[in-house]
């Protein structure tokens, strides 16, 4: 901090440290967090002096967030559909890319009626627990090899008040789901190349390799998925993936291959196709609809 110690630190020379916008964001979102106000009361108070134990927290998590760690890992939380998840090291950052893997789940899963989804590797249960958030009548399991991260994701599962009707099960992929069949499978599994330049960069430093990276070319763990999910799924259900920017169609031809039709991959706001979803044993009567759905 460029204010000497002894010196009062109102907020506004705190904020003043931003150096470009990105710096902006995160000072407020630290400070916001230290002062335990959200943002509308920091740009309400400019004038406010910051307290010697929320001086010192702040000051030591703007330090650290200077030298990389994400700010979701410095908060311990996250938003993520209109949601506030705890968030800890043990799981990937949510990002926005995903919400668009719940939205086209959502809209495969009708409001007023009793479903059944599963979550492979659920990490902080934000899939999960968002489509149980805005789905009343369905019930969630979601599976991940970390038991570290199935604590998280029922925490965030008993916060938001769906866990009773979200399971958490340990195992890898599909494993954990015996014999059961389900009416959606979704995941958004690790898919960067393992020596891809991009992990040793930014945020993607701190977060839990295993979450990220899936073999030389990064489709590992989607093929397996692919390869696992038709066992899993009621005839007409449906298998949605997030996916790299570039998998897109390596991930429709193993759709495809493995028996699924109309298989379809959605843009993202940048334009990226980045979910790529079928339909399990599908007839031709329904073709028409589905289309109609995905339009």
């Amino acid at each position: 901090m460029d204010v000497a110690d002894g010196e009062e630190l109102t907020v506004a020379a705190a904020l003043a440290q931003a150096r470009h916008h990105d710096d902006r964001i995160d000072l407020r979102v630290l400070l916001g967090h230290a002062l335990e106000r959200p943002l509308s009361w920091l740009l309400a108070h400019p004038e406010a002096t910051i307290d010697g134990r929320a001086r010192l927290l702040f000051e030591s998590l703007w330090q650290r967030r200077r030298a990389g760690e994400p700010v979701a890992y410095l908060t311990g939380e996250r938003e993520f559909h209109g949601l506030s998840l705890r968030i800890t090291p043990a799981v990937l950052i949510p990002r926005p890319e995903t919400e668009l893997l719940v939205d086209c789940a959502l809209e495969l899963l009708p409001a007023g009626k009793a479903t059944r989804a599963a979550d492979l590797g659920t990490g902080s249960g934000a899939i999960a627990v968002a489509l149980a958030f805005r789905r009343p009548l369905l019930q969630a399991v979601a599976t991940d090899i970390s038991s570290e991260a199935l604590e998280v994701a029922g925490d965030n599962a008993r916060r938001l008040g769906v866990a009773g009707r979200c399971s958490f099960r340990h195992g890898a992929w599909l494993a954990a789901l015996g014999r059961e069949r389900f009416d959606c499978l979704v995941s958004n599994p690790p898919y960067i190349a393992e020596h891809d330049a991009h992990l040793a960069q930014g945020d993607l430093r701190f977060e839990p390799r295993a979450a990220l990276a899936a073999g030389p070319d990064g489709l590992r763990d989607l093929h397996i998925i692919v390869a696992g999910a038709g066992a899993h799924l009621h005839a007409g259900g449906h298998l949605l993936l997030e996916h790299g920017h570039d998998q897109a169609a390596a991930v429709r031809t193993a759709m495809q291959a493995t028996g699924f039709s109309l298989v379809h991959s959605v843009r993202d706001l940048a334009g990226i196709e980045r979910v790529t979803l079928g339909r399990w044993h599908v007839d031709h009567a329904h073709t028409a609809d589905y289309a109609n759905r995905l339009s």
